[in-house]
């Protein structure tokens, strides 16, 4: 992109150790009007001085700095006399430099957690003593190095938050200060950057759409013809907009291709929206050749050797990356086949996407990151895309560009709140929301520990209740007594705040909560994780639910159990024991109309209560679990169950919930979980109350 600055701007170096969040580092920054440039980790000291950068940002990463082979930054960054600060990885990485200790502990912190701040620090100037903040890590570090003092705390002042060193500007932070969840990450990042490195703000975008507008006609020639794939959402409108701005109509041609797994009724309105801004749209109705569709994936081996595998048909796929490496894919096929029925030669055609740098993140595009573990492909960064891409066949105007600076670039260009505001939709669409399975997930390894320790859970306040009565007795404790030396467990992995929050939450309300069958994508300490997901459920009435107290359980959870990525709330009457079974699912016609039905029902009620702003985004999600028939030996009909996600973010990197009577009326998600009840085939409805991370804004 071109980026227009001032003489001389302030420009800091941005080490990549492969962060989810790499390049919200750099927007950060970057709103902050000071420049960045991305470069590798293992950047020579050297380069750094030439650079004549203002100051040094080393990004998270998802690898452990004590592991051999782990990605390493050169030490003589520390001694060039320019202020560095590292994040999550970063802080441990400079820690680990200066011989220090830093180790892997029984207790993740994956979300939003309370830190205790040293309030004289730099980095922290005017905010005040307790913070709340993003916290995403399994390592921590366990001794400070020489020369460095901790000048932040968290889980109750157990693990170093952050350091600082005693005489050079050298700082560590464990948590995110860039993202939207750390509430006052942007005045961190400000003191870091104008008060500790001396940046005066001079650097600055001038006209993101000029920039945008010059890189489509510097990338498009006056022969070629531009095929843009439009769905109805932001991203491919504005992406749209931004061409018919640039070039000629004539060159432009819009495709939506219906994969058939739009909204109920989804297609039929977006091409009439489309046409109506201008955008004379060709639809294609290529949902038969999506269903029978397959594709090759290659891997490298650990030998190095490329291996290479067929999936199986979509129609008949249940591997959530395959389901998504098909669909995009297929995509890049069916345009294939449009421009020889519209008679124009693929060699003389570029493809546009409204591809966001979200989704190159995730994807572990080297676009984004050349270390990042792969979160999940999206449709728009699959293999064959890349492919087209390195052949300079893909135009990406959108690319450097978040979900939230688009739509205020849908703004400048004139659309409408209809499209602007409109939530976003996956690509692949409800594909990769019905969770495909033909068979129960079970970790044999870990099921059983897992399952005793979420009831250990739930049931704390009790079992220390019963473990103060047996203490007193004289028999004393019974050391066979299971639920007691599960407490144990669960005491250990939390510190004196955490226990006495816990006491409070298991004490107000009797809970169940159980271990699902199944597995969903999740992201912890910037890896992807496919993993168990718990559903708590109660007797009590829906108006009296303590939402609240939930919300704070879902943390705890994934805090102690680092195999779960996903709590959920189960509506209806609680259940003690999970489903030993699944019901068969697969991208089959029944399935797919289903999960129409129950995302057309939920949506009607946000629209008719007026609901919809309140919330970045809302997945529907079907589960292949029936609550109301638990084993394989019943005779009764095997239905589904609904997972609602009500979400709120504003950088679509991290998230939370939406809370119920806070964030979204309790009445609006009463009347969801009767209108998606009464559709035939639904067993329960049930509430994701997981922040991300640890759980990804889709399941899949």
């Amino acid at each position: 992109m071109n980026i227009l600055v001032d003489e001389s701007p302030d420009i800091i170096a941005l080490l990549d150790a492969g962060a989810q969040y790499g390049k919200v580092i750099d927007r950060k920054v970057r709103e902050l009007n000071v420049g960045t440039e991305l470069l590798p980790l293992d950047t020579p000291a050297a380069d750094i001085i030439k650079g004549k950068f203002k100051a040094i940002i080393i990004s998270g990463g998802p690898d452990s700095v004590t592991e051999p082979g782990s990605p390493q930054c050169d030490p003589e960054i520390f001694k060039i006399g320019i202020p560095v600060l590292g994040i999550c990885y970063g802080l441990q990485l400079i820690n680990h430099a200066f011989k220090g200790k830093v180790e892997a502990k029984e207790a993740r912190e994956d979300g939003q957690f309370d830190i205790v701040v040293d309030e004289t620090c730099p980095l922290f100037h005017t905010l005040d003593s307790r913070q709340s903040v993003l916290l995403t890590h399994g390592d921590t570090v366990t001794e400070v190095a020489d020369g460095f003092k901790v000048v932040a705390q968290s889980g109750g002042n157990d693990m170093v938050a952050a350091i600082a060193h005693q005489s050079l500007p050298l700082y560590g932070v464990q948590f995110h200060p860039e993202v939207d969840l750390t509430i006052n990450g942007k005045t961190m990042m400000k003191n870091f950057l104008y008060n500790i490195s001396g940046c005066v703000g001079n650097f600055t975008i001038a006209n993101r759409e000029a920039s945008c507008i010059s890189e489509i006609i510097n990338l498009i020639s006056d022969k070629k013809k531009v095929i843009v794939l439009v769905s109805g959402g932001v991203d491919s409108t504005v992406c749209a907009a931004l061409l018919h701005k640039a070039i000629s109509s004539d060159s432009i041609y819009a495709l939506h291709i219906n994969n058939g797994f739009s909204r109920l009724n989804e297609s039929d309105n977006v091409v009439k929206a489309l046409n109506g801004i201008g955008l004379n749209v060709r639809y294609v109705d290529a949902s038969e050749a999506f269903y029978a569709a397959r594709t090759t994936i290659s891997k490298t081996l650990a030998n190095g050797e490329l291996s290479k595998r067929e999936t199986l048909a979509l129609r008949d796929t249940v591997e959530p990356e395959d389901k998504r490496k098909i669909i995009g894919d297929t995509f890049m096929r069916v345009v294939d086949t449009e421009l020889l029925a519209m008679k124009l030669d693929p060699d003389d055609c570029l493809l546009a996407q409204g591809t966001l740098r979200p989704d190159l993140i995730e994807s572990a595009s080297s676009i984004a990151s050349k270390v990042a573990d792969a979160i999940k492909t999206h449709h728009n960064d699959t293999e064959l895309v890349r492919n087209l891409r390195d052949q300079g066949r893909i135009v990406e105007p959108l690319k450097d560009f978040h979900k939230d600076e688009v739509r205020q670039l849908g703004r400048d260009l004139g659309l409408s709140d209809s499209f602007v505001e409109r939530h976003p939709f996956p690509g692949p669409g409800l594909a990769i929301r019905i969770l495909c399975a033909r068979k129960p997930y079970r970790d044999e390894n870990q099921h059983r520990n897992t399952e005793c320790m979420v009831r250990a859970i739930v049931d704390f306040h009790r079992n220390a209740f019963n473990l103060q009565h047996q203490q007193n007795d004289d028999n004393g404790v019974n050391e066979s007594d299971d639920g007691l030396l599960y407490h144990r467990s669960v005491n250990q992995g939390l510190n004196v705040e955490q226990r006495e929050s816990l006491r409070t939450i298991t004490s107000a309300i009797q809970l169940n909560a159980i271990l699902l069958p199944i597995q969903s994508v999740g992201v912890q300490g910037d890896s992807r994780t496919y993993s168990y997901a718990v559903a708590i459920s109660s007797d009590i009435d829906r108006a009296l639910i303590p939402w609240s107290n939930l919300m704070e359980l879902s943390k705890i959870i994934p805090r102690i159990l680092h195999n779960v990525n996903r709590v959920v709330y189960l509506f209806g009457s609680s259940i003690s024991v999970a489903p030993t079974t699944v019901t068969a699912t697969t991208l089959t016609p029944d399935v797919i109309q289903l999960s129409q039905l129950v995302d057309d029902a939920a949506n009607q009620v946000m629209r008719s209560a007026g609901a919809v702003s309140l919330l970045a985004q809302m997945p529907v999600v079907l589960l292949p679990l029936d609550f109301d028939n638990v084993n394989e030996t019943s005779s009764t009909p095997l239905r589904r169950s609904v997972v609602i996600r009500p979400f709120i973010t504003r950088d679509f990197m991290t998230g939370v919930p939406a809370v119920p009577g806070k964030d979204l009326p309790l009445e609006v998600i009463a009347n969801m979980v009767n209108a998606i009840s009464s559709v035939n085939g639904v067993s329960r409805v049930l509430y994701d109350l997981t922040a991300k991370p640890p759980g990804t804004t889709e399941w899949e």
